[in-house]
């Protein structure tokens, strides 16, 4: 008879059911951690469930830190986060295509404060001019990344979520000076 193993709820400090950023596809769910066997060896596995993307990811638990796997952030950079969208936006005078390199590295970085900076440099104001299709890409990516792990952290829904950043982003002080500045040069050269 066959011994059936006990599947593990715990490895290294990651159990099941909890939630978790994986970098390259946000906020994601440990939904069980399994053992499989490839090519003679046994492989312990991390099984990810992104339900949103419906995308399930198998992680060996070795790989965890090489990825950058990290467990969701504390409330205090979840806050720091949000004032990081009350800053004005810095856009460097380099070429776009560099802009958006530098952008896709920090949505897919992990870090939380880093995809706020992109989401306040990329947002615009119904008064400010339109963005570029690969703008308005980036922007949501980084949106939405955000989003889910501030609902996660905050256990409320997504689109709570986004309504509370994008508040934040409309409200600030400092968005709204200088949106108004930008709004004054286009009426003077016209």
């Amino acid at each position: 008879m066959a011994t059936e193993k006990k599947k593990p709820v715990q490895r290294l400090g990651f159990k099941t059911n909890e939630y978790i950023v994986y970098p390259a596809h946000g906020v994601g769910q440990i939904i069980e951690i399994e053992e499989q066997e490839v090519a003679g060896a046994t492989l312990e596995l991390f099984v990810i469930s992104f339900e949103k993307d419906k995308m399930t990811l198998r992680v060996p638990t070795t790989k965890i830190q090489s990825v950058g796997m990290r467990k969701l952030s504390e409330t205090q950079v979840i806050e720091k986060s949000l004032d990081t969208l009350k800053g004005r936006a810095r856009v460097k005078r380099t070429m776009w295509s560099r802009r958006a390199q530098e952008y896709e590295a920090k949505i897919n970085s992990g870090d939380l404060i880093a995809i706020a900076e992109v989401v306040r440099d990329l947002h615009r104001l119904d008064s400010q001019p339109e963005q570029s299709y690969s703008e308005r890409q980036l922007y949501e990516a980084a949106l939405d990344r955000m989003a889910r792990e501030v609902a996660a952290v905050r256990k409320v829904m997504e689109t709570e979520a986004v309504s509370t950043i994008e508040e934040i982003l409309t409200k600030s002080p400092k968005r709204a000076k200088a949106a108004q500045d930008s709004a004054d040069k286009q009426e003077e050269a016209a």
